[in-house]
């Protein structure tokens, strides 16, 4: 079998976010990269989405037009998710953002991770974000579209280690699907085989990003991160879609991020098959 049949390799754009005011690109130069890069699909950003952000029509033109499919639509809040005053808003920004992505069919919306923003107890805080996610969830099924979660590891993530994971994860409806990153896993001091495997009803698609041993972004294939071993637990998860999306957040993407994402798929495709060999 060949691994086109098996997994479908998608980018995801924060690669490019993560520049700041030093990217002075646009949406269309994100889909050539991508494309040109052998990708089939692309996870954008709200933040990267520019000029289509209201124009889900013309985004799928210049999505066929490159050859993509669109895997994700990936949003944040300035409340971090966890702000009692703004879950009303929280959950009508999905709402809304549904309405865009019911365009294309099979994309999900990855809601950014809790992040804590004020004072407060971090328990009310995880039932304030299991909240948000669950009424996201039902607001955005009625259009037809699934959430689901991507925890991080950044800077006052409140998904961050395995307690952070049962706190959400208990609290929020069962339903609402999660999107495991391999490099966040492994920078909050959990196993990814043994988190893939914990909550494996809930994959949807993954995130394959690689660390060192001290924690640190690194390349595909540079760090720790066992891809068969990841491509093999996500293949039997019941809801896994099929997709593996890649994300580059390394010194070497600052530097380059085309390329960079242009040889972590080039890495893909070789340890994908190396695996399916075996």
């Amino acid at each position: 079998m060949t691994v086109q049949q098996d997994f479908k390799l998608g980018c995801q754009t924060f690669t490019w976010e993560m520049l700041g005011d030093d990217w002075k690109g646009g949406p269309d130069d994100l889909l050539e990269a991508i494309s040109g890069a052998g990708y089939t699909g692309i996870e954008i950003t709200d933040k990267m989405i520019g000029r289509y952000i209201d124009d889900a029509p013309a985004f799928a033109r210049a999505l066929e037009a490159a050859g993509l499919t669109l895997v994700s639509y990936a949003v944040a809040s300035p409340s971090g998710y966890c702000e009692a005053d703004a879950v009303a808003s929280d959950v009508e920004q999905i709402r809304r953002t549904a309405g865009f992505v019911a365009r294309f069919p099979g994309a999900l919306i990855s809601m950014g991770s809790a992040t804590v923003m004020s004072p407060g107890a971090r328990a009310a805080k995880h039932d304030i974000a299991a909240r948000v996610y669950s009424e996201s969830h039902a607001a955005a099924r009625a259009e037809g579209v699934e959430v689901a979660v991507h925890p991080s590891s950044h800077t006052d993530t409140l998904i961050y280690d395995e307690a952070d994971y049962f706190a959400i994860f208990e609290r929020m409806d069962p339903d609402v699907g999660w999107v495991p990153d391999t490099g966040h896993i492994l920078r909050g001091g959990q196993s990814v085989a043994d988190a893939m495997t914990r909550w494996h009803d809930r994959i949807r698609y993954v995130h394959l990003k690689d660390v060192d041993q001290g924690g640190d972004w690194a390349m595909l294939g540079a760090g720790v991160v066992d891809v068969s071993e990841v491509g093999r637990i996500a293949a039997s998860a019941p809801r896994f879609n099929g997709w593996l999306v890649l994300e580059e957040e390394s010194e070497a993407a600052g530097r380059d991020p085309s390329g960079a994402v242009a040889a972590n798929f080039k890495t893909l495709r070789e340890a994908l098959s190396a695996s399916a060999d075996h």
